[in-house]
């Protein structure tokens, strides 16, 4: 075992010491020592719970035969750091989290690990420290939050975020908007529709790395305890038969992750996770394939936001499991793969189908032929660019219209509830991106105040940053090279025009080549925005989004 170099022999003494003075007996130590990483905390509410999943994990470690040891992992709640400098301290902390699980079970030699995230970055950053460790590893989430509902229908925190522009433009009360923040969000877990924190868990189980459940039992759901359990029994079992992260992960199974995603429509950020976790699977990732995979792959699912569909009803409906086996009708993915049940997928989802088409349709009747996520190139995004094409209404998949240019997300929010953008504009938020930001912070504040006041038919909004798996619309994010970077997105300006057609892939500015070259010689650099501290440091650092955000 790993753990045997801080504890086997006389020469261990000194450190056997250390572990009976954490309150250890010679029989604990004696078992394998199994990290349990956690991401409890009393400000996130996907994470308030998480001590009862950390129990879960405990138990079913020690029922197995091995020593369950906590330890810390730190979270951003994306919600509240929304709409100010604090989002920008969010998708940073992906790395930091990667980093310092790296640190934590190198510097205690675990012998295997469970990993018990449940919100945005903090899900993929375990499941990159996984694939780095490389040692048996099962990621177990604290699972979505129930729906609130509001004039009978279901409703989520995006629906809060959107209610701020519509309570902006007047057609909603202040009372309106009091209930609907008594109600939005009624119990612990991630946001409860598939935006990008539910998104990662799903897809943790098509990875392989989550048991089946993973993404879509509730929360509050006693059953959310007994998986827990089970995932302590389950690393162990790992453990015993030498299955690692990378045997899990891999080639094979990234794709299926990538086609189940278009079938769900996970959040754009998913591209951004998966393309980050395929460098630690070292597995190369180039984002056409995603359009390659999305042309061969039916949309199954519109979940809130792209409806009023909550994840809950996924998970009565059969769950990722259900949808798995709808796509593998017509041998859409690899079944072979292993996960951390000690089976393959096939044998994983054996038998369960969906239980309603209202929820999943079947791979016959899908709601589009193509999948929920496009990746858009041209000369604004050489690179490419990202979008939710799922949840943009179909009169806005081509749009044409001249650019209203912001260099902050402040700038946007501003003149969005200043009434100075009109049908048909396409807003540019720039200087947004990993460097820029940096941080690359997610914009839920203006989509959703775009949506607020009835522009999500006629406006489309383009930046370098990027977009809450909350948001629904013509939100076009990642755009690569960003302006920080040199790309052209820092050359546009006011009144350009700006051609979207999402269907074809395509994002042009449609501006000359020597009109550009003329800009750039003329370009005012912009100083960065932090100078010092994390950020400043993350900023020299990180890679292009179209790399997945990664330090170099």
């Amino acid at each position: 075992m790993r753990s045997d170099i801080v504890k086997k022999g006389p020469t261990k003494a000194p450190q056997r010491s250390l572990f009976k003075a954490s309150g250890l007996t010679d029989e604990e130590i004696d078992r394998p020592l199994i990290g349990v990483v956690t991401s409890q905390n009393d400000i996130i509410p996907g994470h308030v719970n998480l001590d009862k999943i950390v129990e879960g994990v405990k138990k079913g470690i020690l029922m197995s035969g091995g020593t369950p040891l906590v330890f810390p992992a730190i979270g951003v709640c994306d919600g509240i750091a929304m709409g100010h400098e604090g989002m920008k301290y969010s998708l940073v902390t992906r790395e930091l989290i990667a980093d310092s699980t790296e640190c934590m079970a190198k510097a205690h030699a675990f012998d295997a690990l469970v990993f018990i995230p449940n919100c945005d970055k903090i899900v993929p950053g375990m499941v990159m420290a996984a694939l780095r460790l490389n040692i048996p590893s099962v990621i177990v989430s604290g699972g979505p939050m129930l729906a609130g509902k509001f004039n009978g229908k279901s409703i989520s925190l995006s629906t809060m975020f959107e209610a701020v522009g519509a309570y902006e433009n007047g057609s909603m009360s202040e009372g309106d908007l009091h209930q609907l923040e008594e109600s939005a969000c009624p119990s612990c877990g991630s946001c409860s529709g598939m935006f990008t924190a539910n998104s990662m868990n799903c897809l943790c189980e098509v990875l392989g790395i989550g048991l089946p459940g993973n993404g879509t039992i509730p929360a509050v759901f006693s059953e959310r305890i007994r998986l827990a359990k089970k995932a302590g029994m389950a690393v162990m079992e790992l453990l015993k038969n030498d299955i690692k992260p990378r045997d899990i992960i891999n080639e094979r199974s990234i794709k299926n992750a990538l086609t189940v995603d278009m079938a769900l429509g996970c959040s754009t950020n998913s591209v951004l996770h998966l393309t980050a976790i395929s460098n630690e699977a070292k597995v190369p990732m180039n984002l056409d394939i995603i359009n390659d995979i999305s042309s061969k792959t039916p949309n199954l699912c519109k979940l809130s936001p792209a409806s009023d569909t909550p994840i809950e009803e996924l998970y009565a409906a059969g769950g990722v499991a259900a949808v798995m086996n709808e796509l593998s009708k017509k041998n859409l993915l690899d079944l072979d793969c292993i996960t951390v049940t000690g089976k393959t997928q096939k044998e994983n989802i054996a038998g369960i189908e969906a239980k309603d088409h209202n929820v999943i349709k079947s791979i016959d009747k899908p709601y589009s032929p193509t999948g929920g996520i496009a990746i858009l190139r041209g000369n604004l995004a050489k690179d490419g660019a990202v979008v939710k094409r799922s949840a943009v209404v179909p009169e806005m998949l081509k749009h044409e219209g001249p650019a209203k240019v912001f260099n902050s997300e402040e700038e946007a929010i501003e003149a969005i509830f200043g009434k100075k953008i009109n049908s048909g504009d396409v807003i540019v938020i720039r200087y947004e991106g990993p460097k820029g930001g940096p941080g690359m912070r997610e914009m839920l504040s203006s989509t959703a105040a775009v949506a607020g006041m009835g522009l999500d038919k006629s406006v489309a909004l383009i930046t370098d940053g990027r977009f809450s798996g909350a948001t629904r619309g013509a939100a076009i994010g990642h755009v690569s090279p960003e302006a920080a970077d040199g790309g052209i997105i820092g050359l546009v300006e006011d009144k350009d025009i700006i051609s979207i057609d999402i269907n074809n892939a395509k994002l042009e500015l449609n501006v000359s080549e020597e009109v550009l070259e003329e800009r750039r010689k003329n370009l005012k650099v912009v100083e960065a925005k932090i100078k010092e501290g994390y950020l400043a440091r993350y900023a020299k650092l990180v890679s292009s989004a179209s790399e997945g955000a990664i330090l170099k």
